[in-house]
């Protein structure tokens, strides 16, 4: 019994960095293609609605945890994915001195709480 636990603790994980890169990746492609269509400074402000539909579609249709608690701990891995990830492939690599505005936080900030909402809506309707 412990080890199926483990192993489908270690599956949670697995899927958790997989759909935290994929919703990541997903973003840092659009962001590239928004680079050559808008204005830079637009950019994230064009991204951030693609993105908020991607996560609610992973989490309402692919994501199933147990409890509450299993989705604030993928709000918290997701974000920290996102922060790491950005600073690594957006600020260092392309040098941006100018990254984090109020697109970036209010990306970061949803990319935390997302999975609390649905998380909570899912625990409700459970009961």
């Amino acid at each position: 019994m412990e080890t199926s636990r483990r192993l489908g603790g270690r599956k949670v994980f697995i899927n958790t960095l997989l759909w935290g890169f994929g919703l990541w990746f997903f973003g840092y492609v659009l962001g590239i293609v928004f680079f050559y269509l808008v204005s830079q400074n637009m950019i994230g402000w064009f991204v951030l609605p693609l993105g908020i539909i991607a996560i609610l579609w992973v989490l309402l249709k692919k994501i199933k945890r147990e409890s509450f608690k299993d989705y604030v701990n993928l709000g918290i891995v997701w974000t920290a994915m996102a922060v790491v990830l950005d600073y690594v492939f957006i600020v260092k690599l392309f040098n941006s001195t100018d990254y984090y505005k109020p697109d970036v936080y209010l990306y970061y900030a949803l990319t935390l709480i997302l999975p609390l909402i649905v998380g909570w809506r899912k625990k409700i309707k459970s009961k």
